[in-house]
């Protein structure tokens, strides 16, 4: 199996932050493989595609504006494993004008298909807590 090529995984990195920013949750399901393989900090074991979805679905629902601001993207080729790593501040908004910004280090494999098939996500969970009320 080849690896993604640089343009497509900058192409996919592209188009995922803009979608969420635009809060477009069917256009983030269409760049994830269906077997995708998401963790995030607290979670216990991965997130499945459809776990995953329900997350970025709640967090376009509790908030009014998404942004983000890219700090560094680095990509990486591994042979048959490519994709990027890259670090970013979320500056986001909830229904009440609460604000948050989250920084987040962010590790992306992309398959030869030009699909997201796993995401680790590092970031301060107690960060998001302005979102929960």
């Amino acid at each position: 199996m080849t690896a993604a090529s640089a343009e497509v995984i900058v192409d996919v990195a592209d188009h995922l932050f803009s979608a969420i920013e635009k809060g477009d949750v069917q256009a983030v399901d269409q760049l994830w493989s269906d077997d995708i393989a998401v963790w995030r900090p607290g979670a216990r074991r991965d997130d499945n595609k459809a776990r995953a979805l329900r997350v970025i679905d709640w967090f376009v629902s509790v908030t009014t504006e998404r942004h983000y601001e890219i700090l560094d993207r680095q990509l990486f080729d591994g042979g048959s494993i490519s994709g990027f790593v890259q670090q970013h501040v979320l500056h986001a908004t909830g229904h009440a004008g609460q604000s948050i910004s989250l920084r987040v280090c962010i590790v992306i494999r992309v398959d030869a298909n030009g699909l997201i098939n796993r995401i680790d996500e590092y970031f301060d969970p107690a960060r998001i807590a302005p979102l929960l009320d």
